[in-house]
């Protein structure tokens, strides 16, 4: 069973459980991951501006963390870097004056991590990023995409924009390393 969410536009399953910052311990004060037995999700809109794009990549790690996967994982490197280039696109490419941008992130039962981030800008990014050039300042964000998710496209958004969207398999998926939360991953701090 699906809703629409009439605030984002978004079409997303009903929800069994929906958790918020501050709803709980972090991952580390709990000893370690969580099991995925519920879905979490987290919805914000932010200022379209560089500092509105560093706060939905903090909240991202702070979110995944409640959610079980420490700042230092895997799963929670890629996704800030994930909410990091699509956010900093939103606020380049997509910002319209006066209007916001939106983060939404879901993670299932089965462990797929969703990142949608959602503007006023009805241009969608190509569905095959071109390499940009030696020289070029710009333009290598939706390659790291490209290569950090395991699946990533965009949609148009009603009444107005898009939402550019990327899928990450997590630690419970059939791609789960093991080690993820038994031992630290690679720095990623802001």
């Amino acid at each position: 069973m699906h809703q629409i969410d009439p605030t984002t536009g978004w079409t997303t399953p009903v929800l069994q459980s929906t958790t918020m910052p501050g709803d709980g311990p972090s991952a580390a004060a709990r000893g370690g991951a969580r099991p995925h037995a519920e879905r979490h999700t987290f919805a914000m809109r932010f200022t379209s501006s560089p500092r509105g794009s560093r706060l939905a990549r903090r909240l991202a790690v702070q979110r995944l963390d409640e959610w079980g996967h420490s700042p230092d994982s895997e799963t929670s490197c890629t996704a800030a870097s994930i909410v990091g280039e699509l956010t900093a696109n939103a606020v380049h490419h997509g910002r319209v004056p006066g209007r916001e941008f939106a983060l939404h992130l879901a993670c299932t039962p089965g462990g797929v991590l969703r990142i949608e981030v959602a503007d006023a800008n009805p241009t969608r990014p190509p569905a095959h990023p071109a390499p940009a050039g030696l020289e070029d300042e710009c333009g290598r964000g939706l390659l790291l995409v490209d290569r950090l998710a395991d699946r990533w496209g965009s949609a148009p958004r009603d009444p107005i924009g898009k939402t550019v969207w990327a899928e990450l398999e997590t630690a419970s998926s059939s791609r789960h390393d093991a080690t993820e939360t038994s031992q630290p991953g690679p720095e990623c701090a802001d």
